[in-house]
């Protein structure tokens, strides 16, 4: 199914891009509470890796059953107004969470909502984008994305000012009731998506099994593609994660953290508003090597104490402009190398696999912070980017 032109555009693309930006507000906006909230309840360094995993755990489980869900539903519009309720939810949960176990399953909420979010809202775009404005498409959801990242942790690092200690406890429960009023008014832009037309399947289609996703990870390029995605997006989760406590180790409050986080957000969304601009220019793969090695450095250098706000505001802001190029990227050519009936299947099996990458690298990355300190999960983190650099070069 395709659009039919700028009108029918209109009615969906710019309606589905602004509910991304609300719940991608209202997702960033949480993701640093989350590590000051486990650090308010007493936790440390491991606590705040392991309570980051638990964000990806249950999406893990069941993110390609979702994606063939997608490829079989007629409409699929209201599933994002779905994973938008949620993560009101999961946000007003971490408000009310004062231990370690409750903040634990609250992430995984949120972790739920986030999930079909993104699944319905990629499967939305396969289906009703023309091949040739796939880039594009997948670039203006990224971008919009992005938008939130910007917004997310600017209001955080408002709202929580300079809190510190007692402090800080009621100042994120006071954050995370704004991120889930966000959150829930991310429905209201999806209302005009529910006169979208069905899919129509033939007699054929219905009766044809889903592909096997061992024939989906055989594809040329998939595999590569999939680590690729992994290793960028876990690379922001981390920087997430462990930005603030490398900050307080170095003298800096969480308003600046905020800034800092922005600023890579900011850097990403330039990167992906540019993005046909480039892909005319460069193709897919050199954009994919070349931003993900060199993101790789960007961590390397914001782990190292090499300066205060200004060295990590300007390595964030190239290491965000790089790291805000490979997911379009990598959901194009996720779609492209998928056959028509299964491009839901596939691109919730590069989600699967980014859930992965969610529960595993962070858990790796909190035993390696046990050990060394916060900037060794960075380091960590870079280590995966040239993997995959050198895996998507190969």
């Amino acid at each position: 199914m395709t659009d039919s032109g700028p009108t029918e555009r209109s009615r969906w693309l710019w309606g589905l891009l602004g509910s991304v930006v609300l719940t991608h507000t209202a997702l960033n906006l949480v993701r640093p509470l989350i590590s000051y909230r486990t650090i308010a309840v007493g936790g440390e360094a491991v606590e705040v890796g392991l309570v980051t995993a638990a964000y990806a755990l249950l999406p893990l489980v069941i993110a390609v059953s979702l994606g063939r869900f997608t490829d079989r539903a007629a409409r699929i519009a209201w599933i994002a107004g779905l994973g938008s309720v949620i993560l009101a939810v999961g946000s007003l949960f971490l408000a009310g969470s004062g231990g370690l176990l409750g903040l634990a399953l609250a992430s995984t909420v949120v972790g739920v909502g986030h999930l079909l979010c993104m699944v319905s809202a990629q499967a939305l775009i396969a289906r009703y984008s023309r091949p040739e404005h796939l880039d594009r498409d997948f670039g203006w959801f990224t971008a919009a994305a992005s938008l939130g990242q910007l917004a997310g942790p600017l209001i955080s690092g408002a709202i929580l000012a300079d809190a510190s200690g007692a402090e800080l406890l009621s100042a994120t429960s006071t954050a995370l009731v704004v991120a889930g009023v966000v959150a829930a008014l991310g429905v209201l832009p999806l209302i005009p998506l529910a006169r979208l037309r069905p899919m129509r399947r033939t007699a054929e289609q219905r009766a044809a099994p889903p592909v096997p996703t061992r024939d989906l990870l055989r594809r040329r390029r998939m595999p590569s593609a999939l680590f690729t995605s992994l290793a960028l997006l876990t690379a922001v989760d981390i920087l997430t994660a462990y930005l603030p406590l490398i900050a307080e180790s170095r003298g800096l409050s969480p308003m600046l953290v905020g800034v800092l986080l922005s600023m890579r957000a900011g850097a990403s969304l330039l990167s992906r508003l540019t993005l046909p601009w480039m892909r005319r220019r460069w193709s897919r793969k050199a954009l994919v090597v070349t931003s993900t090695a060199v993101a790789a450095v960007s961590l390397t250098l914001v782990a190292l104490p090499l300066g205060g706000f200004a060295v990590l505001a300007a390595v964030l802001v190239v290491g965000g402009f790089l790291l805000g190029l490979g997911q379009p990227l990598t959901m194009a050519q996720v779609t492209t190398l998928a056959p028509e009936g299964a491009r839901g299947a596939a691109l919730a099996l590069r989600i699967w696999g980014n859930r992965v990458g969610q529960v595993a690298v962070p858990a790796a990355a909190a035993g390696v912070a046990g050990a060394v300190g916060a900037p060794g999960a960075l380091l960590f983190s870079a280590a995966i980017l040239l993997a995959a650099a050198v895996t998507a070069a190969a």
